[in-house]
């Protein structure tokens, strides 16, 4: 029989092109402060100058004179009016427990301390500038090293917290006939997504909508419900795009129910859109931490004690910490490990999630020292690392359900031409310029969350897909529509993605780089009920000519169904024996290691992702290697990166484009961290500075000439039934570290604390 050619749908792996792609670019896509609401009232924040100390008097009558302000709110008219709502790692939905307007003390610089409500932005912000507020301030302690912080083992701060060990650390380190005794610190940075912190409130009756990109917006919906004394389903929050996150917006902050508490009394819709350096402070960002690494080896490079000592700023009254050791102390195999994480409460405002948050400062230590015990060995840096390799983490002894660190050295090393590297510091030159080849590690774990999703099949041969998941710019919204093309047989462009909003099936967060395996996986289910109920229907049909075949191996494709044997029919047709209409799937999904209560917690706007090394009888990671080339001026010390690469496995790949994208931004990030990105912070005031993106230093096309990455075939079926591992974070991690031996192999100085900047190589000798 003569068959015409199935139409061409799209498979997953090819390189399609985002979805979101056009919307984006001729600004149809709309944002939180884009919505058209009705005589909107425009918010603007007064920010305290001072770290520490009480307010002790507001003048605000000249802020009231300006014309078309219309309120402020301060602690005088808004104590009480806000709930107090449990800290994110307390079990609740805020990024941090500080309340503004709650009462006169002030915990930070740039700490809320009044809302100018007006009808246009100008008249707001110019009432701002206009409040006298005075205070009566105390001395702050910034953080490390200051008189008055407050030091808490991690164990003592969170009951969740665990200091990973084996054996008798200290004891092998003294044997050992080679050891690295190094500290090492990363700096305070800060996320600067594009799209600037708004928030759109608009009541309708005794209902909220809430306008903000978030990522997370039922945790978003049931914590702002708490904080405003609602119920939860009068609450909806709105976020279908997301203008960059990087983990700023993955808890709820306290300035959301700050304009719907406005909007609410003035009985108008509310916009805010804060200034970029208010920014730095009513937000999330990269806790600064110092490390210890202690490492023993014999005379073969073979790790025979690792010991991590890990500590991190966070505020006065939050117990956020990122506890990278989980990651750092199961990369090798090592017979005798100890590890420990403290926090340093300090007056500063709350850390958070920021890209990869416990692997990007913790793996920089320990990368580090494995290039510095590669010296002291007079080895090779990547022989070292297959010398350590290891199938079974040695902590619990649990085996990786998929582990190809070397398979990405081996590739990574042939395409960067590591051969011609000259192992002495220093020996390689082109003219005045110093040449530096440097590598890491890098590992992010493979976590999923619960997840729920609908799925609608039209008889015209149309799908829509909705979730509230969430697109932060990783192609989200094109990986979903790729798994419900694929698995419904139409083409890509026939299926409409619906994400961002509490309206629809809840999913977890975006972080952790959950998302892709998590709702992949939910929504593949989904199409398949679809499927399976026109299969039956199908076989079970005496007008069908696949009529008592197994409905198991019939499938979807082309607008058909189709048998084994290529014989099917039109699926308009195969439908009509189900629906006249559409046919819509609701599924669940509980992936291995979370609780019973899993979905249940999940409309609570609450989730955990299980995996990684949290699971009791696997361990699950994504691994890559990372390789940075350096130049450094022999005279200047200027310093240039002409090339980085990376070989990535990460298990499953849905977008070949997407993924490398997503990858070589990480890379290109990883470079930013280790030689530009710091929050420079005045000790004596505890306020940041460099609080724009004219001093908040990031590089630009000419800072990295050439970013190269290789993606390593693997399949892993155990991590999830779409082998997807997730790998929106694994491309920044190690890459600090390779930049660091990068530099080292230039010039022979060991640099141990980020960002490198020119001046800490002045006073060092010429090489």
């Amino acid at each position: 029989m003569t068959r015409s050619a199935e139409p061409a749908v799209v498979r997953l792996g090819d390189p399609a092109n985002r979805v979101d792609a056009q919307a984006k670019v001729t600004g149809a896509a709309r944002y939180g402060s884009d919505p058209e609401v009705a005589r909107p009232v425009f918010a603007f924040l007064a920010v305290s100058p001072i770290a520490r100390g009480q307010i002790t008097r507001i003048d605000d009558r000249q802020a009231r004179a300006v014309p078309g302000v219309l309120d402020i709110l301060t602690h005088e008219n808004m104590r009480g009016e806000i709930r107090p709502v449990k800290f994110i790692s307390d079990g609740g939905y805020m990024g941090s427990s500080i309340m503004p307007l709650s009462s006169p003390k002030v915990l930070h610089a740039g700490q809320i301390v009044a809302v100018v409500l007006a009808d246009s932005f100008e008249a707001a912000r110019d009432g701002a500038h206009r409040l006298a507020i005075s205070y009566a301030e105390e001395t702050p302690s910034p953080g490390f090293d200051s008189e008055g912080v407050e030091v808490v083992a991690g164990a003592s701060a969170s009951k969740e917290h665990q200091d990973p060990k084996v054996g008798d650390a200290e004891a092998a380190f003294a044997a050992a006939p080679v050891k690295i005794d190094a500290r090492y610190s990363t700096p305070t940075q800060h996320h600067n997504p594009i799209e600037l912190f708004t928030t759109t409130c608009a009541w309708d009756g005794d209902k909220l909508t809430l306008w903000e990109s978030s990522q997370n917006v039922h945790s978003f919906k049931n914590g702002l419900a708490q904080q405003l004394g609602i119920a939860a389903e009068n609450v909806r929050v709105i976020s279908p795009y997301i203008g960059g996150a990087f983990g700023s917006r993955g808890s709820l902050t306290q300035r959301s129910a700050l304009i719907a508490v406005a909007a609410k009394r003035l009985g108008r819709p509310v916009k805010l859109v804060a200034s970029r350096d208010q920014g730095f402070t009513i937000a999330s960002y990269r806790a600064e931490t110092r490390h210890r690494i202690r490492i023993g080896a014999d005379q073969d490079g073979k790790l025979q004690s690792l010991s991590h000592e890990g500590f991190e700023v966070t505020s006065r009254p939050d117990p956020y910490m990122v506890s990278g050791t989980d990651a750092s102390t199961r990369l090798y195999a090592c017979p005798n490990v100890a590890s420990s994480v403290s926090i340093v409460h300090a007056d500063r405002s709350t850390p958070g999630f920021m890209r990869a948050p416990p692997e990007v400062p913790y793996l920089f230590p320990l990368e580090s020292a494995m290039d510095e015990l590669a010296v002291a060995l007079r080895m090779d840096p990547i022989e070292l690392r297959r010398v350590n390799d290891t199938k079974t983490e040695p902590i619990k002894g649990l085996p990786y359900t998929s582990r190809s660190l070397m398979a990405c050295f081996d590739e990574g090393a042939k395409a960067f031409d590591w051969g011609r590297r000259n192992p002495q510091p220093g020996s390689m030159r082109d003219g005045d310029w110093l040449i530096g080849l440097g590598c890491a590690a890098s590992m992010y774990p493979t976590q999923m969350g619960a997840a729920t999703a609908r799925v609608t099949l039209t008889i015209s041969g149309t799908a829509k897909v909705q979730t509230a998941a969430h697109d932060i710019g990783t192609g989200a919204y094109t990986v979903i529509g790729m798994i419900a093309a694929e698995r419904l047989g139409v083409p890509l462009e026939k299926v409409d993605v619906q994400l961002g909003d509490s309206d629809l099936p809840p999913a977890p967060g975006a972080g952790g780089s959950n998302t892709t395996a998590s709702v992949c996986n939910v929504v593949a289910k989904a199409c398949d009920e679809i499927r399976a109920r026109i299969a039956n229907a199908a076989v079970a049909s005496q007008d069908s000519n696949l009529k008592a075949q197994d409905p198991k191996a019939l499938r979807l494709s082309g607008g058909r169904l189709i048998g084994p044997d290529g014989d099917g029919e039109e699926l308009q047709t195969a439908m009509r024996r189900v629906s006249n209409g559409a046919i819509e799937a609701y599924a669940e999904n509980a992936p291995h290691g979370v609780g019973p209560d899993a979905i249940e917690r999940l409309y609570r706007g609450s989730q955990t992702l299980a995996g990684g090394a949290k699971l009791q009888d696997r361990i699950q990671f994504a691994f890559g290697a990372e390789f940075v080339e350096l130049r450094v001026h022999r005279l200047t010390r200027e310093i240039r990166c002409p090339r980085v690469l990376g070989a990535f496995a990460a298990g499953r790949i849905m977008n070949m484009k997407t993924a490398s994208s997503q990858l070589m931004g990480g890379l290109i990030w990883g470079v930013s961290s280790a030689l530009f990105e710091s929050t420079e912070m005045d000790r004596r005031q505890a306020r940041f500075y460099n609080t724009d993106l004219a001093e908040y230093l990031v590089p630009v096309n000419a800072d990295i000439l050439a970013a190269e990455v290789i993606i390593v075939p693997e399949e892993d079926h155990e991590v999830n039934e779409l082998g997807i591992k997730g790998i929106g974070e694994l491309g920044n991690v190690g890459t600090n570290a390779a930049v660091a031996n990068a530099l080292f192999h230039a010039t022979g100085v060991r640099i141990r604390n980020l960002p490198i900047r020119l001046d800490q190589l002045l006073g060092a000798e010429s090489i």
